[in-house]
């Protein structure tokens, strides 16, 4: 390396934590492995210790290419003193841990293959004997040599050891971010460096980059971005161009590594790795166990999609699960699972970036077309699953998909959801179609799909409609939605339409949804008039956090324990007179008489042990009373007063 070079490096390096000791160590035993990520800096602090090291001892620093590692002249050539880069290969590192596994276990009947593993567990060595070979090569020679390892299983394994490799640990962003627009702009005009830095701060930057934290690499190239927009060679609008291509520039690197995974089993790990990324992106923020298993899931699709004739295992001992999310630029903490009636505390991981999750399915869809085959069936595997906690997250990522490309999505994931005998499925099917119409230019498409759904005579697919309905996108609007609901309420008992429309006025608009539900009450149409008394009564019985859509409602987030009917009472009190009139017309009609007055008993009953609730309900009941023409029927007044005065 040109002596220029390793001055700049000097200039701009941050040290990282441990340097010290790991100076201390490759002076000792001239060897010291990095294991870590690309992109968070290791080849500067290596090339960082070999300068300190090889300044004092009057030799140079050079990098040395992967052919050496296969018998390329270069390594014979080490010179006393000086310090040597050299990167190992992650496939390198992974096919020899893992074909040398392969060599002692292929089946026998595989000849080939297990002749194949055999030769290359026997020519290439592994990783640790490949460091000792290092180590003793150039302490003999009284050189360094700094190993860069990628991490993986193959790193794992040489931490596990603790001879040569150490974990390594970025820098702050912030610090590396400053330092490299320091020396970018320090020469310039006056007040560069501080229009640089302010911009740095703002706001709407760290909006558009959508990382927690930039790794060193992307930070010294935001260093450059800033550097031009401050001296006006950048435009706003194109800073922030720059800075929302920054994570899917690193999906985009991840499934570049993962292009070229050879044979199995050699390409396990490879495939095991971009699995995760892709099982990450569907449930971020979900419990760990869900993701892995899934991960997990979608690694066999992978490999026999890869090879069918080779049926992956998995490895029961896995590598530290740190080491795994560290690969896939994730992190994991304490997280809460709504089951429903109660929640329950669990491990949670997701991205560290809120646009690293959308960079990877639409990476993985877009550019791999070979990948949405086990894409496909893995996520319409998981729409069949019980738990909401899955299917919800695998739909809403069919969704996206589906939006992506919609002729391929709607054959391949939401036909299939929409035409099986599962109800998981089929409202999976719906909530992926909810989903994907939130692109403007797919919406017509699926309007069009729902609307000859609805007026078709497959059962299955008006339960679908109807229940893609009860999101309020699909057909444009919640006013829209609401007339298709109307319809379809003809052809349908009633649970399905009125789950949709609860689910409505669980949503953003539910002083529109309530005048739908009283238009419908004097209706002359007995379905329509039907839909609107069993809404209202469902909205006192079911708890709002069963009802929510794809649209945040954070009003209602503090009381999503509560019935939706008291919910509403609470965060948005101009829904009381409508809510008493539907509830009124539910109490003194006869067909729902009865079922109202249980469903009013229960309401008072369940508010009874929560003060704010009992507050609310006190506060409303008396509009069941004074509101409108009609008294309330004497004998459900009087279970009411029966309840209230037993509390």
């Amino acid at each position: 390396m040109p002596r220029e070079e390793l001055d700049r490096l000097r200039r701009l390096y941050r040290t990282v934590p441990n340097y010290a000791a790991m100076c201390d160590h490759l002076r000792r035993t001239r060897l010291l492995a990095l294991c870590g990520e690309p992109g968070t800096g290791r080849a500067w602090t290596g090339l960082a210790l070999l300068a300190e090291l090889s300044e004092l001892t009057g030799g140079g620093v050079s990098r040395l290419g992967p052919g050496i590692l296969h018998g390329a002249p270069g390594v014979e050539k080490t010179e006393g003193g000086h310090g040597y880069l050299l990167e190992l290969p992650a496939e390198y590192a992974e096919y020899a841990v893992h074909t040398e596994h392969a060599a002692h276990t292929e089946h026998p009947a595989h000849t080939e293959r297990a002749a194949r593993a055999a030769h290359t567990a026997h020519t290439g060595l592994a990783a640790e004997l490949l460091l000792d070979r290092l180590r003793a090569h150039f302490a003999e020679r009284e050189a360094f040599c700094v190993v860069l390892v990628a991490g993986g299983p193959a790193a794992d394994r040489l931490l596990r050891g603790r001879r040569h490799a150490v974990p390594y640990e970025p820098p702050a962003a912030a610090d590396v971010l400053d330092r490299h627009l320091v020396e970018l702009l320090t020469d310039g005009p006056t007040g560069l460096l501080e229009t640089a830095r302010a911009t740095a701060v703002r706001p709407e930057l760290a909006e558009a980059l959508g990382l927690d934290e930039p790794r060193p690499g992307e930070a010294a190239r935001l260093a450059g971005h800033l550097a031009a927009y401050a001296d006006g060679g950048l435009s706003e609008e194109r800073l922030l161009e720059h800075c929302r291509s920054f994570a899917p520039d690193q999906a985009r690197e991840w499934f570049l590594a993962a292009g070229r995974p050879g044979d199995l089993p050699a390409a396990l790990p490879v495939l095991r790795a971009a699995a995760l990324r892709i099982a990450l992106a569907v449930f971020n923020g979900a419990a760990h166990s869900l993701m892995a298993e899934a991960a997990e899931l979608l690694t066999w699709e992978l490999a026999v999609t890869l090879d069918p004739q080779y049926a992956p295992g998995r490895p029961l001992f896995d590598h530290r699960s740190g080491a795994s999310l560290a690969m896939a630029r994730a992190v994991h903490g304490d997280g809460v699972e709504d089951l429903g009636d109660a929640s329950v505390p669990v491990r949670a991981v997701w991205f560290a970036g809120r646009r690293l999750a959308l960079a990877v399915l639409h990476e993985s869809w877009d550019a791999h077309h070979n990948l949405r085959g086990p894409m496909a069936r893995w996520l319409r595997a998981l729409c069949d699953d019980p738990r909401p906690q899955v299917w919800v997250r695998a739909a809403v990522a069919a969704g996206v998909l589906c939006a992506r490309d919609y002729l391929y999505g709607l054959v391949e994931l939401a036909l299939p959801l929409a035409r099986t005998d599962s109800p998981v499925q089929r409202m999976a099917a719906a909530t992926a179609l909810a989903e994907a119409s939130r692109a403007a230019e797919v919406r017509p498409a699926v309007h069009g799909l729902l609307r000859d759904w609805a007026r078709g005579d497959d059962e299955r697919e008006r339960e679908t409609a109807a229940l893609a309905h009860g999101y309020g996108l699909a057909a444009g609007s919640v006013v829209a939605s609401l007339e298709e609901l109307g319809r379809l309420a003809c052809a349908d008992d009633g649970r399905t339409t009125s789950y949709s429309a609860l689910r409505l006025l669980a949503g953003t608009e539910p002083e529109t949804v309530l005048a739908a539900l009283t238009h419908w009450l004097r209706d002359t149409r007995r379905p329509r008039r039907d839909l609107a008394l069993l809404t209202v009564l469902r909205a006192v019985t079911t708890r709002t956090s069963h009802l929510w859509g794809l649209c945040e409602v954070p009003e209602l987030a503090p009381y999503a324990a509560w019935p939706l009917a008291t919910a509403l009472l609470a965060a948005r009190p101009g829904c009381a007179p409508r809510l008493a009139e539907l509830l009124r017309a539910a109490l003194t009609w006869a067909r729902s008489a009865g079922a109202a007055e249980d469903a009013l008993v229960g309401w008072i009953r369940r508010a009874a042990g929560d003060e704010r609730q009992l507050a609310v309900l006190c506060g409303f009941l008396p509009r069941l009373a004074q509101d409108g023409d009609e008294p309330i029927d004497a004998g459900a007044a009087t279970r009411i007063r029966e309840v209230l005065e037993a509390l």
